[in-house]
């Protein structure tokens, strides 16, 4: 995918909303599936969520999907369902696997 900054216009507003979203959103992709790929094994079974593996290939595919298609165009909802992925990931997965390695709080 070949990243260009859009010329501004208001009738271009739209491109540059998206063209921003993408760019972040992949960002954020890649973050997830990197913080999934550095954490123990044990800690998913220890947070009572799905396998490494399986968090692996969710965040992977997801970032992929983020990657490949962009949010206005053909193929816009793999890229949202990329997203919608990550996000589950980052929203409820990260926290608990931060809470179950960092021990418990007084």
């Amino acid at each position: 995918m070949v990243f260009s900054i859009p010329v501004f216009s208001f009738w271009n507003l739209d491109g540059i909303v998206y063209f921003f979203a993408d760019l972040g959103f992949s960002i954020l992709g890649l973050f997830a599936f990197f913080h999934a790929l550095a954490q123990r094994v044990d800690a998913y079974t220890a947070a009572e969520r799905m396998t490494k593996p399986a968090w692996l290939g969710i965040t992977g595919g997801g970032a992929a999907a983020m990657l490949l298609f962009s949010p206005g165009g053909f193929g816009s909802i793999f890229w949202l369902a990329g997203l919608v992925a990550v996000l589950v990931y980052m929203v409820d997965v990260r926290p608990k696997l931060i809470e179950v390695q960092r021990g418990p709080r007084w």
